[in-house]
């Protein structure tokens, strides 16, 4: 979800690396050693960067929770009287970004979020929820007639379609992103309408 366009930073490379091996092995499955070598530095040079895969974890799993928000707050505010529908577009168009571009993330938090120190699991879950009403707001301005209970449970179901990107397959075996971008906008579009009737 990054916007930056310069270099990543060592410790940037670290949490990319140890989300990549994590995802694919589980967090006990892969050493410091192993992420260290990812990134060309000894495991023991890990330590001048995190104080351990625990921190790493955390940081991966509260700081996309962190950026989600913050992007959908700022798209919001670049709205600037451009309507709700717009706004929801953009907020799709965002979450359809992160989900393609952060698949690694996606199965981390599935598989990995109960590994969490509870304080850091409680501060995932309240930039979630925090995350899931802003976007309930915005449906339910597009479709005034959706009950509060109705468009949180639209918006946890396209969710769940938009997340489902890890289950499609290797990164290269999907149609061009452009077309698979565009696939999951018209799907999630199709959700809330059907949920909005």
């Amino acid at each position: 979800m990054a916007t930056r366009t310069d270099a990543p930073t060592r410790r940037e490379q670290i949490l990319k690396e140890a989300a990549r091996l994590f995802a694919e092995r589980g967090f006990h499955g892969v050493g410091v050693d192993e992420i260290g070598a990812a990134v060309g530095i000894s495991g023991p040079g890990l330590y001048r960067h995190f104080a351990g895969k625990d921190a790493m974890l955390a940081e991966l799993l509260v700081g996309i929770s962190g950026q989600l928000l913050t992007g959908a707050k700022r798209r919001l505010a670049e709205a600037d009287g451009g309507g709700a529908e717009a706004v929801l577009d953009s907020l799709i168009e965002g979450h359809i970004d992160f989900a393609l571009d952060d698949r690694p993330l996606i199965t981390l938090h599935d598989r990995e979020l109960d590994r969490l120190r509870d304080s850091d699991r409680k501060m995932v879950r309240q930039l979630q929820r925090q995350y899931v009403e802003l976007w309930v707001g915005v449906v339910r301005e597009v479709y005034p007639g959706l009950g509060e209970p109705a468009g949180r449970s639209a918006v946890h179901s396209v969710f769940g379609l938009l997340n489902s990107t890890p289950h499609l397959g290797r990164a290269g075996s999907l149609p061009g992103r452009g077309a698979t971008a565009e696939l999951l906008h018209r799907m999630a579009r199709g959700a809330f309408a059907a949920a909005g009737g």
